[in-house]
């Protein structure tokens, strides 16, 4: 069952069935049990009515089967004769009946309520005694007329009850369609958007129920108006980055093809294979941040090695990274184990060993250590080059931000990365100036991923 409506629908017909059920459960037995005492009570009154005709002598108990119209008895348009009535003797002889009444005596009990069967059918009895004038007055109900009077007084108040069934089925789909209004509205007004159209709903009297829906919703557009914005920036950038590497390219290739100097012709191949390499280098970075955006921030994760990850990256970038520097990994690396995304945290550590290759001298060092303080443990990884002018501090992460000391195969995008994958990692990066020059890019790591 797909429907919101038909559910509720059916949770409240079956809910409004059931209590039905149990109040016309509970209306019939209580119904009956106040008939039958009322009944009851009947039978008292008439038999000690006729008792008192006796003692009246309007009855003569001295002359014995009378004529039956002789004894009155209550009866009921519906009901002709429903009481019989029989007058003994207390030496058991029959002095009057009345016309229903058998020719049995209807109870072998002296006086009060029982129940006899006579003829196969069920008689409640009440018998009252007059020692004085020595008879016995019987008043009885035969129970099958009783229960037909019984059950029709309950069908009389159920039966308008049972009519109103139908009604009330019509009331609650009715009612359920009118509560779920507003979440048509809704589905309205979002049907009628456009895919450029991520302005939030407005919550104006809005029901409680669908509040929560629509702060989903409007976090939701949020969150892609942002993703869209992110994109159409990076992309704007992207493009500009990519114009001036290939247009450089263009005009090294131009430059081969029209000199006949074969030394200005190798030299200008040089530098396509350099364009190359950057454009190359770029084009991986692009791909590297639209990877990390892309993904979620709780991904895989797994104990990963820094010592022996910061040592595979160092035999895998000293022969592309176009530096002669010496890359130094502290051994107390290899004995930290953390708990994160191996792909994201390799990421970062590649892109910042590989841009303090990119300004280290060729007689650089590059050192890699580990630092644990305050809760935190950082990875340092740090380089002998020029560092970062205080005021280009604040913008080194932003993509295609080419500070003072920028590389000539940089692109801008490297630190951008690094924090980037960093954050996805649940990390955090730290730069910071090192005293006598030089950078240290740390990663901090919290204290929930040592394992």
């Amino acid at each position: 069952m797909r429907s919101i409506r038909a559910r509720l629908f059916f949770i409240l017909l079956v809910t409004t069935g059931l209590m039905w059920l149990s109040a016309t459960l509970w209306i019939f037995f209580s119904t009956r049990a106040e008939v039958e005492q009322v009944l009851d009570a009947r039978l008292m009154e008439a038999a000690k009515m006729v008792s008192s005709l006796v003692v009246n002598q309007e009855i003569d108990p001295d002359k014995p089967a009378q004529t039956k119209a002789k004894i009155p008895v209550l009866e009921h348009p519906h009901y002709d004769r429903q009481l019989s009535c029989q007058i003994w003797s207390l030496d058991g002889t029959l002095i009057g009946k009345s016309e229903s009444a058998p020719e049995t005596t209807l109870s072998a009990h002296a006086t009060g309520l029982s129940e006899t069967v006579i003829n196969g059918e069920t008689w409640r009895v009440y018998a009252v005694e007059n020692a004085e004038l020595g008879v016995r007055v019987l008043v009885g109900d035969n129970l099958r007329i009783r229960d037909r009077l019984v059950n029709d007084v309950v069908k009389g108040l159920l039966f308008p009850a049972l009519l109103i069934i139908p009604l009330l089925a019509t009331l609650i789909w009715l009612s359920v369609g009118r509560g779920l209004a507003p979440l048509r509205k809704l589905a309205g007004d979002l049907a009628a958007r456009d895919a450029s159209d991520l302005h939030p709903i407005k919550e104006t009297a809005t029901p409680s129920e669908i509040s929560p829906v629509l702060r989903a919703l409007n976090g939701l557009f949020g969150r892609v108006a942002g993703a869209r914005q992110r994109e159409q920036n990076f992309i704007a950038f992207a493009a500009h980055e990519l114009r001036t590497p290939l247009a450089g390219l263009k005009t090294q290739a131009q430059v081969a093809l029209a000199s006949n100097d074969a030394e200005i012709r190798e030299k200008a191949l040089g530098q396509i294979v350099a364009g190359v390499d950057r454009t190359g280098r770029l084009v991986r970075q692009l791909l590297d941040i639209a990877s990390v955006e892309a993904s979620e921030k709780a991904r895989t994760v797994a104990e990963v090695n820094p010592g022996e990850m910061l040592v595979s990256l160092r035999s895998e970038l000293l022969g592309h990274a176009g530096s002669a520097a010496t890359v130094v990994v502290d051994p107390s690396l290899c004995k930290l184990q953390v708990r994160t995304n191996p792909d994201l945290l390799r990421l970062a550590a590649r892109n910042l060993m590989e841009n303090a290759l990119h300004h280290s001298p060729a007689s650089g060092m590059i050192l890699c250590w580990l630092e644990s303080d305050d809760g935190t443990t950082t990875i340092a990884i740090d380089d002998d080059g020029p560092g970062i002018p205080p005021e280009e501090m604040p913008h080194v992460t932003e993509r295609f931000f080419r500070g003072r000391f920028r590389a000539a195969i940089g692109s801008g995008l490297g630190l951008s990365i690094a924090e980037l994958a960093l954050d996805h990692a649940g990390a955090a990066l730290v730069l910071r100036n090192k005293v006598g020059g030089g950078l240290s890019a740390r990663i901090v790591l919290p204290k929930h991923l040592i394992a």
